[in-house]
């Protein structure tokens, strides 16, 4: 694997994730993926509960996007550092994500915030 690799991925998620295609965002997951809070409760569990989950906050925030503050890569993991818009008159958040790969496919996030 190239170096930085897994950060272009994670990358590429979050920039499906702000084109709000759910569909092409779990295409970089494996089947059983999971997005959780961290080192907690799974929030969305598996592609297809990633994909309906992702659906859903989507219809309710149609201006919902993500910006990347920063990001790293460290073996079978890649963090980014996100400040996230629900809509243009909502205040941002800020949130650290982990995401762990079993080769080239994200198998789970977690959101710091």
């Amino acid at each position: 694997m190239s170096s930085n690799r897994r950060l272009a991925i994670a990358e590429q998620m979050i920039a499906r994730y702000n084109a709000q295609d759910a569909d092409a965002y779990v295409a970089l997951m494996t089947d059983d993926a999971c997005e959780a809070g961290y080192r907690g409760a799974v929030v969305r569990e598996g592609k297809e509960g990633t994909r309906a989950g992702l659906k859903a906050m989507f219809a309710e925030f149609p201006e919902n996007r993500a910006e990347i503050i920063t990001g790293y890569e460290l073996g079978d993991f890649a963090v980014l550092h996100e400040r996230v818009y629900r809509s243009a008159n909502a205040e941002p958040f800020e949130v650290m994500s982990v995401y762990s790969f079993e080769g080239d496919l994200c198998s789970r996030v977690e959101f710091i915030r």
